[in-house]
């Protein structure tokens, strides 16, 4: 088993979240885990990446080569066409469709998404609006991360655990509240994936 997940989006999305879900969930499932974060996680709007890199045997390297992501999840859709080169033909992209306009010339939303559509194995999901359809407006790196579960091949139960584990403190209303979140983004993309 390898499974190698780019996560791309802006500073302040939740990107450090939904790295230690799935993080959490690999290594109760006794995989092997590596990653790495390439760009300034804790500088809000810019952009961010982390690669993690998970398997059954021994990782020997953090960073996932261009062309061999299985997942790229992606909670910014302008920060998915970024990364695009790193997909493998098989892999999938998991995108928001929700902008974060942290720049003054943001491409045409209706363009980039278009862009999105040319993958052959894509889910494009408004994880904002879900997210606060489902009273839990912080919680669009669930959904995101729920989208991309269908692609992984991690036991969603273990997610489930990640997110007991990463929220545990903040009490059991949240913790519930995202595993809600989490469990409506897998329904969407099992609904609404490209192939």
């Amino acid at each position: 088993m390898k499974l190698d997940i780019i996560l791309a989006g802006v500073g302040g999305q939740g990107i450090l979240s939904i790295a230690t879900v799935i993080g959490y969930a690999a290594v109760q499932s006794g995989l092997d885990l590596k990653q790495a974060e390439t760009h300034g996680m804790s500088q809000r709007g810019g952009d961010v990446q982390s690669h993690l890199r998970i398997s059954d045997h021994t990782i020997y390297s953090d960073l996932v080569p261009e062309g061999a992501a299985d997942i790229i999840l992606s909670v910014e859709p302008m920060e998915s066409l970024r990364y695009i080169p790193y997909l493998s033909p098989q892999g999938w992209l998991v995108t928001n469709t929700t902008p974060f306009k942290n720049i003054p010339n943001y491409p045409d939303l209706y363009k980039i998404i278009k862009e999105v559509g040319k993958v052959p194995h894509h889910v494009a999901i408004d994880a904002d609006g879900m997210a606060k359809e489902l009273k839990n407006s912080r919680g669009m790196n669930m959904v995101m991360t729920g989208a991309a579960s269908l692609f992984m091949d991690i036991d969603f139960e273990k997610l489930k655990e990640g997110i007991r584990y990463s929220f545990g403190r903040k009490g059991q209303e949240i913790v519930d509240l995202n595993i809600a979140t989490l469990e409506a983004g897998r329904k969407f993309a099992e609904e609404n994936r490209s192939s």
